[in-house]
């Protein structure tokens, strides 16, 4: 198996508090991992210290992406990699369509220009997947989309990035049943298409019925407390987390 990230002994902290405490996990290439917890476990803080969002800092322990250390990389670089992270609550950005910023993101990873019909042509096919409406395609970005409609906005980006590294955050969050299968679809797609890695941050699990997931993580103030294959987040699922709190 090929590393593609890992974290030793990873501390963060927000404004001098100290959210995680040596958090080490491996994720292999091509596989599908699921980080899980309650809410303020410090499921979003690690996925954003990976990210390199500026909001935390890392006090302690290294990110390693492909065997490179990048604990000290900005988070562009670290897109420019090929790392993607997908936000809990998308933000509205007016005055740019949600095509024009796919097409700039693109642009800005990959540092090549797109031509504007080969462009077109992907996104619409992309948007098919989704089964959203052509029309979003000229809208602006979030502004006045429902909250379902951001979070295929957000799996529309991940099908367009084509990223080595997905970092789902909540991303089944106040959908219905039928959006959680739209999005697995996607998801699905992006597997089959890219073969990229997953990690999909979650305390519902809702997602995961759709899903093959290779490895669960439970994290609790901070920690991983217990590790498994997918059939622990299943029992998670159907359980809840209380029988794991508390271990070490």
């Amino acid at each position: 198996m090929s590393i593609l990230l890992e974290t030793k002994g990873l501390t963060a902290a927000a404004e001098d508090k100290e959210l995680l405490h040596g958090v080490d996990i491996v994720i292999g290439e091509g596989e599908t991992h699921v980080l899980m917890g309650q809410n303020g476990a410090g499921k979003s803080t690690f996925g954003c210290t990976v990210m390199g969002s500026p909001e935390y800092t890392v006090t302690g322990g290294k990110i390693l992406f492909d065997g490179e250390d990048i604990t000290s990389e900005t988070a562009d670089k670290r897109a420019r990699r090929g790392m993607f992270l997908s936000f809990q609550n998308p933000v509205e950005i007016p005055g740019i369509t949600l095509s024009e910023f796919l097409r700039n993101a693109i642009e800005q990873q990959t540092g090549k220009r797109i031509k504007l019909f080969e462009h077109k042509k992907n996104l619409a096919k992309a948007m098919e997947v989704l089964g959203m409406d052509s029309s979003y395609a000229d809208r602006e970005l979030n502004v006045g989309f429902s909250g379902g409609e951001k979070k295929k906005a957000e799996i529309l980006q991940l099908l367009m990035l084509r990223p080595r590294l997905a970092i789902l955050d909540e991303t089944d969050s106040g959908l219905d049943v039928d959006a959680v299968k739209t999005v697995s679809k996607g998801i699905e797609e992006y597997r089959k298409s890219v073969g990229g890695t997953l990690l999909i941050i979650t305390h519902n699990a809702k997602i995961l019925e759709e899903l093959r997931v290779d490895r669960t993580h439970i994290l609790s103030n901070g920690r991983i407390v217990r590790e498994g294959d997918g059939s622990l987040a299943l029992d998670v699922l159907a359980n809840g987390f209380e029988k794991y709190l508390g271990e070490v």
